[in-house]
């Protein structure tokens, strides 16, 4: 009695383990007994099913096949794995010493089943929506491929329009995002390894590249960032994203991200690496240089004259987004000589009867406007798009009629909020590097803007993304390296990949007639 006892509690206190302990656990001969442990670890967890079947036309004839409600295509469960094995007989010569194999081989009709002889994979595999075979008599599993979950048709990104090119955008399923790069690039080089990241979540991420390309030195930087992330749940790329970004204290981003397969492409045939993490349409690319702020998948798909002004344009808007309030503020505050006499005239005579110093207008508008826009974002789109227009009009006159800021400052505060709209991507760098400059400019005039200058182009030019530095180009004097920054080159023009990213295969493959017309 004592014994029995004693084994009773024993054996609860090896059901309890962690799922530490459970990835060096073995599953046992005996069906009864994993039976045991699998529902004491799925204990009050009613979605998984536990469905026995008995075939007396075979040896071993007990079976039990696990699998998550919800998460199963039920048809293919049906017709792949539960009528086959309970039609299957001896004239099938079933071997029992290879009794797993032989039922893979002979009897099963699905597209993919693996064998697996561990706690820890069987309990992923029902939690990832595939079904688990247990056999009396064998201590292996087989895992079938039987997910079936609901997912978001494929529509085009919300956050990244266009006009001209490809109109579909990524989705929360990691199987199709793989199967929309596939299309794009028929390729063998390329190549699709996964990763599991989140004790909880059990988060898969596939890291994706082209193995003639891409350099090799950062595709292991990239799997050792990955293999040293220690945490309980990854729900979205950008957990993944802050975890393993260089100068982790700045704002500035060293990753880039996307929801547009085309992009994703460019960026691979480019030497890039892309991370394509389950559950989030947001596919990440590394590295990410500056430059890659201003560019826009529409560049390449147009006149390259007309996608070069525009890339210039962006150029000159995070100029004005960033610089326009702390030189307003500097020239009115402190250098009002340098200032034209009649614009001063005009500038002092619309500032009459404002109680509050320059400074503390620009950062009041400045407030105000981060305000309606991050309202507008959280509401619905149709609220929120008129409580964007209506409150920024209202806004604004109500504030020069009452005398609260003068009208020159919301001129330049929506100049500032127009310019901030052509690099959506930048929206949180704009914000923090705008009003920086803004404090400095307030404090110390042209000086302290001047130096805030400075202090970013310093900042920036310390970063490194992977290793690439992060003005890679922009800082060079060669034409070559030139082809595809401030102006969008030809395509007969742009012969190398960009230096450092993909110089194991530099050279882009171009035909005959292109090489004439270079």
């Amino acid at each position: 009695m004592m014994f029995r006892i004693l084994k009773e509690i024993l054996f609860s206190a090896k059901e309890a383990i962690g799922p530490e302990k459970r990835k060096q656990e073995k599953l046992e001969k005996s069906l009864q007994r994993n039976i045991q442990r699998l529902k004491q670890i799925f204990k009050h967890d009613d979605t998984v099913v536990f469905r026995e079947v008995v075939n007396e036309r075979l040896h071993p004839s007990s079976f039990v096949i696990l699998f998550t409600e919800g998460m199963v295509n039920k048809q293919i469960l049906s017709e792949h794995l539960l009528e086959p094995l309970m039609g299957a007989s001896e004239k099938d010569h079933l071997s029992h010493k290879n009794f797993l194999d032989e039922l893979t081989n002979k009897v099963m009709q699905s597209g993919h089943i693996k064998k697996s002889d561990t706690l820890e994979e069987v309990i992923t595999a029902i939690l990832y929506g595939e079904a688990v075979l247990l056999a009396e008599g064998m201590d292996e599993a087989l895992i079938a491929n039987t997910k079936g979950w609901q997912s978001r048709p494929i529509t085009e990104p919300q956050s990244e329009s266009m006009v001209r090119g490809p109109r579909e955008g990524f989705t929360e399923s990691m199987i199709v995002n793989i199967s929309m790069l596939k299309r794009k690039i028929k390729s063998p080089d390329l190549k699709f390894r996964f990763i599991e990241i989140g004790e909880r979540t059990k988060t898969r991420v596939c890291v994706s590249y082209l193995e003639n390309i891409a350099n090799e030195k950062i595709v292991q930087e990239v799997f050792r960032r990955l293999n040293e992330i220690k945490i309980d749940g990854i729900l979205d790329s950008g957990y993944i994203e802050e975890l393993i970004k260089d100068a982790p204290l700045s704002p500035w981003k060293t990753i880039g991200d996307t929801e547009r397969p085309d992009v994703t492409a460019g960026k691979l045939l480019e030497g890039r690496i892309a991370l394509i993490c389950d559950g989030s349409p947001f596919v990440l690319t590394i590295p990410f240089i500056v430059i890659e702020y201003f560019q826009a998948n529409e560049d390449y798909y147009g006149n390259y004259f007309f996608a070069s002004f525009n890339r210039i344009l962006r150029i000159f808007a995070f100029f004005l987004s960033t610089s326009v309030p702390a030189i307003y503020v500097a020239l009115v505050t402190y250098h009002q000589e340098m200032i034209p006499t009649p614009l001063v005239i005009s500038i002092a005579a619309a500032r009459e009867g404002v109680p509050f110093p320059t400074i503390v207008q620009a950062f009041a508008m400045l407030i105000a406007f981060e305000l309606l826009r991050e309202a507008g974002v959280r509401l619905p789109r149709p609220i929120g798009q008129a409580i964007s227009i209506v409150g920024a009009l209202i806004l604004g006159e109500s504030a020069v009629r009452a005398q609260l800021v003068s009208a020159p400052m919301v001129i330049v505060t929506a100049l500032t909020a127009i310019s901030s709209f052509l690099v959506p991507k930048m929206m949180g760098e704009l914000i923090i590097t705008r009003f920086m400059l803004l404090t400095l400019a307030g404090v110390f005039g042209l000086y302290g803007y001047m130096f805030g200058v400075f202090g970013v182009m310093i900042h920036l030019m310390a970063i490194r993304s992977f290793g690439i530095p992060y003005m890679l180009n922009i800082s060079s004097l060669n034409k070559q390296d030139l082809k595809d920054t401030a102006i969008r080159a030809p395509w007969w023009y742009m012969y190398y990949r960009p230096k450092l990213i993909g110089d194991k295969n530099a050279a882009r493959k171009e035909n005959t007639k292109m090489q004439e017309r270079r």
